[in-house]
């Protein structure tokens, strides 16, 4: 049944792969109106076939829905029968998004007309260059080394592949080339909700309990993008660390769901499993 008006919301990491987030996204994760919106700002789950899932679910159930990679996608799992790696993995999920109705980084931002708008919605694939860094005096190996005596690495140093780029992060500084390139073509006329799995600035990885996984977070090239390009708000996930900060002004949005024993630990999700995007709520 309808509810209200039509709203854009927001959810990331879903991790579908643990039973009790499949059960929490069938049950859920649905639309209050007809003329929802959704935002799937990446870490959706790690196999093909759960991705394809869950993505054919939401689509069916919103109106539009946009989609950005996390780095859980982008991993090519021994199990999985879909064994491609790097950019051919990313470009086979953008074939089945396009196959789904999904809008993707590859896509023309589609714009949101409802209350709050209008706004283009910019879904990016940006990765991250290892710049956030403990130590900024470190270099890249440096700063590894130190994680790694830390214990804290990323299973993306063995799942992610960068292929054919001979790093993840120069992959990521041909998504920042092409990202930007996108952005300063945007009519700055229609203010943009930027979408990102990985935090456009620092700031929200200085809160994480290992502060050595700030590695694997985002990219320092990014810092001035919402001041840049006129933003409206900034959509993220990765950490899960669900909550509304707000830089220089802007609004970003940790939408992220995360592991049931993260919930568990920290008391669930008091705001549910969708945040609305547009129009702004006026005490989140």
């Amino acid at each position: 049944m309808a509810s209200g008006e039509p709203r854009l919301l927001a959810v990331s990491d879903l991790h579908v792969a643990y039973p009790e987030n499949r059960k929490l996204v069938e049950e859920l994760v649905r639309p209050t109106h007809p003329g929802d919106w959704l935002i799937v700002a990446g870490d959706v789950g790690e196999l093909f076939a759960d991705i394809e899932w869950t993505l054919s679910l939401l689509a069916r159930r919103f109106d539009t829905v946009i989609w950005v990679p996390g780095n859980h996608e982008l991993w090519t799992p021994k199990e999985d029968p879909v064994q491609l790696r790097g950019d051919q993995r990313y470009r086979r999920l953008v074939e089945l998004c396009r196959e789904l109705g999904v809008h993707t980084p590859e896509d023309e931002f589609p714009v949101w007309r409802g209350a709050g708008g209008p706004a283009a919605i910019a879904p990016l694939f940006l990765l991250y260059d290892y710049t956030f860094r403990t130590d900024p005096a470190d270099d890249k190996a440096a700063a590894l080394a130190k994680a790694h005596a830390a214990g804290v690495v990323c299973s993306d140093e063995f799942l992610l592949h960068p292929n054919p780029y001979p790093s993840r992060d120069a992959w990521c500084r041909s998504r920042l080339t092409i990202t930007a390139r996108r952005l300063d073509a945007h009519d700055p006329s229609v203010p943009l909700v930027l979408v990102n799995h990985w935090p456009l600035v620092r700031d929200p990885t200085f809160v994480l309990r290992y502060p050595e996984f700030a590695l694997w977070c985002g990219t320092e090239r990014t810092a001035d993008w919402h001041r840049r390009y006129r933003t409206v708000a900034a959509v993220y996930g990765h950490l899960h660390i669900p909550r509304t900060t707000h830089y220089d002004g802007v609004r970003f949005e940790e939408v992220s769901i995360g592991y049931p024993r993260e919930r568990k630990m920290y008391g669930g999700l008091p705001r549910g499993p969708l945040r609305q995007i547009l129009p702004a709520e006026e005490n989140p």
